[in-house]
């Protein structure tokens, strides 16, 4: 088969590049979740050092979805505006591609993993397409009220929890960490009663933090409405300039995070920690971004091509590391639920997200769309991508490709 060019040039490919790295961040986060009731916490009781360590580290440098967030909302105003260019209505394409990603979610929840995350995009992308007439700056101002709110909700609930409530201790949480153990090395029945026991939390969990995703969201809406990416992806100078402004705030508030979450400070300051990961986490991914781009800048092309790569096909990427995470830990195959360390599920998750830069850039050398990519544009278009649309091109014009051209 005759290869396919993989990138097209232009800053649309800066936006691959930063949801491929951004998936890594998410493998980490999730691994330690699907692999045991401990290992996000560095382990049981008796763990070792080295894992409590890796849990720690991962803490304190990860900020889990918010890059995704703000691509999603980066990426939504390059549809947009894709639509309206092609001439194409866009309200019918991006509430079929919320149903699509509604349902690709759901069946992720059930299967692989109960703390799924598509399901709380496709109905905050509802919120963001009846906010999409704010300005970059009234977008912004939302976004920090929003995320400004959340942190004091969050920061006064856990004084509160910090003055009068006893920590959990192991002995307490054991009886229910055993269950769920049981539940995970179990038959295929048996896992999927775990997720649909655990998947009412796992909502709720998101839903507690939907003001923080919205929030950015609007970010990424903003940005794009600016030409952020555009006009400061190759300005070495000012992407120097975040770097060094940011990241200490970051990493400051990813220490605290830390402290709070897996030590020394005990469970009932968890809360507290996240109060404060809500008010820097923009200052780290801001600073992870930026020093990205700075470093794809003396190593273009071939690192660029390979992470745009994986991030044009990144809903198959997240939707894949669940599948094999779930083949590792769970009854699905394995079975090996809450008997890997975490620095050894860490070093698992450096394979296989090299694995998956691999494979995405192979791939995307060949075909146009991944598996689950190909399945959310069909379900968006409401017909095969590269079939004729139904409605005929106005006199003078050539029909848009698939409809809407492609975006991340």
């Amino acid at each position: 088969m005759r290869e396919r060019e993989a990138l097209r040039p232009g800053r649309v490919q800066d936006v691959d590049v930063l949801r491929g790295f951004a998936l890594f961040g998410i493998l980490l986060v999730n691994a330690q979740l699907m692999a045991g009731p401990y290992t996000g916490f560095g382990g049981g009781p008796d763990a070792s050092t080295v894992d409590r360590a890796a849990a720690w580290a991962v803490t304190a440098t990860t900020t889990v979805y918010q890059l995704f967030s703000f691509l999603f909302g980066y990426s939504f105003v390059l549809q947009e505006r894709s639509a309206r260019e092609s001439g194409s209505p866009s309200a019918p394409h991006h509430l079929r591609r919320t149903v699509g990603l509604f349902g690709l979610g759901l069946v992720h929840a059930v299967l692989l993993y109960p703390g799924d995350i598509l399901m709380t995009y496709a109905a905050l992308g509802l919120v963001l397409y009846g906010l999409r007439g704010l300005s970059p700056r009234a977008a912004l101002r939302v976004a920090v009220c929003l995320v400004a709110g959340l942190a004091v909700l969050l920061l006064g609930y856990g004084l509160l929890t910090v003055a009068f409530t006893e920590p959990v201790t192991p002995a307490q949480y054991a009886p229910e960490a055993a269950r769920v153990v049981a539940a995970y090395r179990g038959g295929f029945l048996s896992v999927v009663g775990a997720h649909l026991r655990e998947l009412p939390t796992a909502l709720g969990a998101n839903l507690m933090y939907t003001p923080d995703m919205l929030a950015a969201f609007l970010a990424g809406l903003a940005a794009a409405k600016a030409g952020l990416v555009e006009r400061r992806g190759r300005d070495r100078r000012w992407l120097r300039g975040v770097v060094l402004r940011w990241l200490p705030v970051g990493l400051a508030g990813g220490v605290v995070t830390a402290c709070c979450a897996n030590g020394p400070l005990d469970s009932r300051w968890f809360l507290v920690g996240h109060a404060v990961s809500l008010l820097t986490a923009p200052a780290l991914t801001a600073s992870y971004a930026c020093g990205l781009l700075l470093l794809i800048g003396a190593v273009r092309p071939a690192a660029a091509r390979v992470l745009a790569a994986s991030g044009r096909m990144a809903l198959t990427h997240y939707l894949t590391q669940s599948l094999v995470l779930a083949l590792v830990f769970t009854g699905y195959g394995f079975g090996l639920y809450d008997r890997v360390g975490t620095a050894v599920v860490l070093a698992g998750c450096v394979m296989l997200y090299g694995a998956q830069l691999a494979l995405g850039a192979w791939l995307m050398r060949r075909v146009r769309y991944a598996p689950a990519e190909l399945v959310l544009r069909t379900v968006t278009l409401a017909r095969c991508p590269g079939s004729s649309p139904r409605r005929s091109p106005s006199p003078g014009s050539a029909p848009a490709e698939d409809g809407l051209r492609r975006v991340p």
